[in-house]
């Protein structure tokens, strides 16, 4: 049994999900976070169901990527049940896809999410009468608390079997119910085997032209002179007439199960008026990026110098009485060189980090970011929508690079994703916390991530002036402020550690064991004078081409393999301040991990990767040479 969790972004979906099956889906406070499907398995009536999570839509027909995952997968998969999760504070609204939904005869269940939020706004909703009129249950819920959810699935385990019933309440105006009844007789007459039900077919005919598994090229041509009849009687296209239509029906539905009262007062709507001024919203912005900036230093570096000196006696209470010249003794230093820099030196920085992002994203200030960021995008040729890939870019690019589905063109996807991409990731701010922020102090640090806003500008501006375009202006859904629960930030803490755990650390064990073997047989030295230009080009140390290949791989394989090529932990006593920048800048913009490629070319297309990994080995290459140049001309 497949049971498919639909409805319009941000509406609680992947809460859901997360609440009966297990986290298995980021959420996240504000719209478009989810843009790919994600299943989990629940039990129902003592067997095993299926729970699809898709991604956020307005309709089944939308432009995007991300709108166009949900409704191919509806018509593409076998449904047994779909649940419409709908905001029930944006109630009238929401009910548009609800009847989009209906049409396709699929067995349904309204989840009447976010309730406490009508409630907030004064809005009150008789779900008995909501549920008669559109012939479906419906029920009240608060995912983020798990209210109403036994409720929920009782519905489910009574209506799995049962169609949307017809309702005199959701008519259409006569002339356009007349012609999807004209086009629905002359489908039925062709007896053809589609799975669709013929209404659908033919709803979905006004609306775009095209019948799905109709190979009747007369009944075509016989519908194709109904719609346009139609739409020159409405002086409209066809699929306005049926937006126009779904609209008309939620609005006459809505009138009859929701009355508007006066909202509660609420500290919330002051603390907008701040957080989004011209003025003091870019204060406020710059203070939570030099607070959360600040927050993750110190903790991660107390943590560190505590766990490197634990650690340090750790290593030579085991290794004593080894000989400190043979293979055995390499073997066992480098593995612990490997668990060493996943304990104390990534993970320190890592997991505050991604706990302080995650309580920025639940709390709802993100989509306020997006905000204030519009006009300063429009000037590079995008809008506030491209803020979504930019800042899941620090935590990781892959998901990052899929958030760009959400845009409209081709061309802001590509801009988008390569400027998402020189977002310095969890991985790629490690470098920076734990190499310039330790060693050389935390304002050194922040003004890598300063030049690093200042190049993602620069370069969003030059890609606009090679790629021109109108960008469409933004309209994005502000959610409300929420308080994230602890629960949940820490399973997407875990969520996003696990990969690190599970992947990324064995593979700094084993990236640091290889290049421990390559340093005792010689093998480096070839790799290093393979890459000597390179190196030399760049002003850094000749021991530290080698990791420039580990990083490849995983960014955060630079930082161990650094001290493995080096010989010391101590990278500030071998390398100069201005190596250490120009290593941390050319790493923080060169080419992205392999997994990142991989979902870039997934996204644009293998021809636009291939320019954008050219482009950013180009732009590390540049910031590196022109940081040596600095480094060299001052005193």
């Amino acid at each position: 049994m497949r049971i498919a969790l639909a409805g319009q972004p941000n509406c609680g979906k992947s809460t859901i999900l997360n609440y009966v099956a297990g986290y298995r889906s980021e959420t996240a406070n504000f719209p478009g976070s989810s843009v790919k499907v994600t299943t989990g398995n629940i039990r129902l009536n003592g067997f095993v169901a299926e729970l699809v999570d898709l991604p956020g839509t307005y309709t089944l027909t939308g432009s995007n990527r991300a709108e166009s995952i949900a409704g191919e997968y509806l018509l593409d998969h076998k449904i047994d049940l779909i649940i419409n999760v709908v905001d029930a504070s944006l109630l009238c609204r929401s009910l548009e896809l609800t009847l989009e939904l209906r049409e396709l005869g699929i067995p349904m269940v309204v989840c009447l999410n976010m309730a406490d939020d009508a409630v907030r706004k004064g809005i009150t909703i008789d779900s008995a009468k909501l549920s008669e009129l559109l012939g479906i249950p419906v029920v009240k819920t608060v995912a983020r608390r798990g209210e109403g959810f036994d409720k929920l699935f009782a519905a489910i385990k009574d209506t799995i079997r049962i169609a949307p019933a017809d309702s005199e309440a959701l008519a259409w105006d006569k002339d356009v119910a007349s012609v999807v009844n004209r086009i629905e007789f002359m489908i039925r007459d062709a007896e053809d085997d589609s799975p669709y039900p013929n209404k659908f077919r033919a709803i979905r005919y006004l609306e775009t032209g095209f019948c799905y598994s109709l190979r009747a090229p007369e009944i075509s041509a016989q519908a194709l002179k109904l719609k346009a009849a139609l739409e020159r009687k409405r002086g409209r296209t066809g699929d306005a007439i049926v937006m126009g239509e779904r609209h008309d029906v939620s609005l006459r539905v809505f009138e009859q199960v929701a009355t508007v009262g006066k909202p509660q007062s609420d500290i919330r709507n002051k603390l907008d008026s701040v957080v989004t001024h011209p003025v003091w919203g870019y204060l406020v912005l710059f203070g939570l990026l030099i607070g959360f900036f600040w927050i993750v230093f110190g903790i991660g570096s107390h943590i560190e110098d505590f766990l490197q000196a634990k650690l340090a006696i750790g290593f030579d209470r085991l290794s004593h009485g080894m000989n400190q010249q043979t293979l055995r003794f390499t073997l066992f230093k480098s593995a612990w060189d490997g668990l060493v820099g996943g304990a104390a030196i990534v993970l320190p920085y890592l997991i505050p980090f991604l706990f302080g992002l995650a309580v920025l994203e639940d709390i709802g200030y993100l989509p306020r970011v997006a905000y204030l960021m519009d006009g300063l995008l429009h000037r590079i040729g995008l809008h506030g929508t491209s803020m979504l890939p930019l800042i899941l870019g620090y935590g990781c690019s892959v998901p990052a690079c899929m958030a760009a589905r959400i845009l409209p063109s081709r061309r802001d996807r590509f801009i988008a994703s390569v400027l998402a991409i020189l977002v310095p990731c969890s991985a790629r701010s490690n470098v920076i916390f734990a190499l310039v922020a330790f060693y050389l102090g935390p304002w050194w640090a922040l003004a890598i991530f300063v030049l690093n806003i200042a190049i993602v500008v620069g370069s969003g501006w030059m890609m606009r002036k090679i790629w021109p375009e109108v960008s469409p202006g933004m309209v994005l859904e502000v959610p409300r402020y929420q308080w994230p629960r602890l629960s949940i930030l820490l399973s997407k803490v875990w969520l996003r550690l696990r990969e690190f755990i599970t992947l990324c650390w064995p593979l700094l064990i084993g990236g640091s064991v290889v290049l421990a073997l390559a340093n005792y047989f010689g093998w480096d030295h070839a790799i290093n004078l393979a890459l000597s230009p390179l190196t030399k080009l760049l002003g850094l140390p000749f021991a530290v081409g080698t990791t420039l290949i580990f990083g490849l791989l995983r960014k955060e394989l630079t930082l161990i393999m650094l001290a493995q090529a080096l010989g010391t932990s101590h990278v500030n006593t071998v390398m100069t301040t201005a190596q250490i920048v120009g290593y941390t800048l050319f790493i923080t913009f060169y080419m992205p991990c392999l997994s990142t490629v991989a979902a870039l070319a997934k996204e644009v297309g293998k021809k636009l990767t291939t320019y954008a990994m050219a482009y950013t080995f180009a732009l590390a290459v540049l910031v590196c040479v022109i940081a040596r140049l600095v480094a060299v001309a001052l005193p």
